[in-house]
């Protein structure tokens, strides 16, 4: 028995080639860790072509239940010859650099402080596998089975894993001989004891991998939404076909008739136009894209602004502007998408931090929309969207019941005798709505785009269109008292010198950003921002400091700037911290920058 002591806070890297099957072997590998009862966060940055580029897997093993991203690499799996030395050169000293030995490998790009471990991976597939499609599949399990020996994990969590996965016994069985090809090769040459292991524990019983894109379409069947419709985009695609499937499952009738539809679009502008329309008619729909596609959208979302039609987006953030890179992260829509369309607009946005957030948003999305007559944008990411997170179980609040606003139904209306479509009855800025068809004489509107009095009568005059707008910005203002409330954590220890502002994805890291600077004595209080426009709360938490770190993930410091603008903070409070380089930002990274800044 070794005495050597073991790391269990690691990460394994994989650089694959995109479209050589490489995610499915190295998903499986990560759930076989998170199966054995150890956190695991996963981030795939891959190209935006379908074949040929580079592409690298990042699972992170943490006892902790940390779950940004390192940015450390303590074993690297080279699988892609183009990439050799890069993939070399990124490993932290004393790990080790699994790679294919049928390949060659540059003797020149051999580092002296990291361990090689060989194994003819290619060699071993063709002495099995006939075909050739076949065996470049193949060739992934069997690196995973060697990892497996390197890391000491038990054989039986994969081939538990890989019956749930296949249900073709013929896949299934040369999938587990791949898999035991490069175990029993790792066993016979691999260390006995590589430094690395996967700590096992109760701590996270209970637990899910799930990515946001699921959960947000999961919260959209629980919401009660029945029409989608989109233009596929990277990185929305996959929450509207998780939507289809679930819609499948649980908006049919007892006969399989479908009570839910799904449009395909021919562009963006046609998909929010069918949401709208939709809206109009009283279903709850939504509409799902990115960037690109958000900038398409914006004049349809100023109609349903001053028209007041309740419509959800999920905006699915990747780095801009133009097509910019559309399989990497960012956080580069929000000054875009609070104020989207021309003139004088303002709409609610909600931004979830992980999957268990992004199935509660979503539901929360529906009930602003409805309650304040109004376009909803939540805003997630391609971290949170695209890749598999440890997560807290989906699960509706118990006292949930779905809640459509205010919308008059037959026999109210018989009780009015001037209904007015715009009109503030209870002094709150939202009006009364009714759904088409409800009375065959009363409650039938046009929504105007154009100058519109309370009775939704086309006018032009000045003082009522200044009336109306005053009036939406009113409910706008007045949507805080039920949108989610900032999450603050408060020191004891902290002086209030310095506090920190964050929002969404970055919680991943900051996560961990408090663990370590607590660790080191540096107790600070911390912010994390959940909604749009932003609650009092907020403004207080900068007031009671000094200084105000603000860390997003853009380049022009959007939150920092709408802090400012909108709260009325002195710019000289805030200090950002900026990260944009398409990868979600590190725990390391913000330390640093912090720790620069606290000297």
């Amino acid at each position: 028995m070794s005495n050597i002591p073991s790391k269990l806070d690691f990460t394994v890297c994989f650089a694959n080639v995109n479209g050589s099957g490489s995610a499915s072997a190295n998903t499986l590998f990560a759930k076989c860790i998170f199966r054995m009862g150890c956190a695991v966060g996963i981030k795939n940055i891959f190209p935006s072509n379908i074949q040929g580029l580079p592409t690298w897997f990042e699972v992170r093993v943490s006892p902790e239940g940390h779950l940004g991203r390192s940015g450390i690499y303590d074993i690297m799996v080279g699988m892609n010859i183009n990439t050799l030395a890069r993939d070399i050169e990124s490993l932290t000293s004393g790990g080790y650099f699994l790679f294919d030995s049928s390949l060659f490998l540059d003797t020149q790009a051999k580092r002296s402080d990291i361990k090689y471990l060989g194994i003819p991976i290619k060699n071993l597939a063709a002495e099995v596998f006939p075909g050739v499609r076949q065996r470049i599949l193949l060739q992934n399990l069997i690196y995973v089975g060697a990892l497996f020996s390197l890391l000491n994990m038990p054989p039986e969590v994969l081939e538990t894993e890989l019956k749930k996965q296949f249900n073709n016994e013929k896949i299934y069985k040369n999938n587990l001989e791949a898999f035991y090809l490069g175990y029993n090769y790792g066993e016979k040459e691999f260390p006995a004891h590589s430094g690395f292991k996967v700590s096992t524990s109760d701590k996270f019983e209970g637990k899910i991998l799930i990515d946001g894109n699921t959960a947000l379409a999961l919260g959209c069947i629980a919401a009660g939404a029945t029409v989608a419709a989109w233009y596929p985009i990277t990185p929305s695609t996959s929450m509207i076909d998780a939507f289809s499937k679930y819609a499948e499952k649980y908006r049919t009738t007892p006969e399989g008739g479908k009570k839910y539809a799904i449009v395909q679009a021919e562009d963006e502008i046609s998909a929010i136009g069918i949401v709208l329309g939709a809206a109009w008619n009283g279903a709850r729909s939504f509409t799902a894209t990115s960037g690109p596609g958000l900038s398409l959208m914006t004049e349809f979302l100023g109609y349903a602004f001053y028209a007041e039609i309740p419509i959800v987006l999920f905006d699915i953030q990747r780095c801009s502007p133009s097509t910019g890179l559309p399989t990497r992260t960012q956080q580069s829509d929000i000054l875009f998408a609070a104020y989207a369309s021309h003139g004088d607009t303002k709409h609610i946005l909600l931004f979830p931090k992980n999957p268990a957030e992004c199935f509660d948003f979503a539901i929360q999305a529906f009930e602003a929309a409805d309650r304040y007559q109004t376009p909803v944008i939540v805003m997630s990411d391609i971290d949170i969207g695209m890749n598999l997170t440890l997560s807290s179980p989906l699960k509706l609040p118990k006292d949930f019941h779905l809640d459509r606003g205010k919308v008059l139904d037959a026999k109210a209306l018989e009780g009015i005798k001037n209904y007015g479509r715009y009109e503030d009855v209870d002094g709150d800025g939202i009006p009364y709505r009714t759904i088409p068809g409800t009375h065959p004489k009363l409650g039938a509107y046009t929504s105007r785009g154009s100058g519109h009095d309370k009775m939704a009568r086309y006018t032009e005059d000045s003082f009522g269109y200044k009336e109306n707008l005053d009036r939406v910005f009113k409910k706008i203002a007045g949507a805080t008292s039920t949108l989610p409330k900032p999450e603050t954590r408060l020191s004891k220890k902290a002086n209030k010198e310095f506090g920190v502002i964050y929002l969404g994805s970055t919680a991943y890291s900051m996560d961990e950003v408090i663990t370590v600077l607590d660790a080191r004595g540096h107790y600070l209080n911390y912010c994390r921002i959940c909604s749009f426009p932003f609650h009092q709360e907020i403004k207080e938490f900068i007031l009671d400091h000094k200084q105000v770190f603000v860390v997003e993930q853009n380049a022009l410091a959007q939150i920092a700037g709408m802090l400012t603008f909108e709260l009325q903070i002195n710019p000289s409070l805030l200090r950002s911290l900026l990260y944009y380089d398409g990868k979600p930002t590190t725990a390391q990274n913000i330390v640093n920058d912090i720790l620069a800044q606290l000297t």
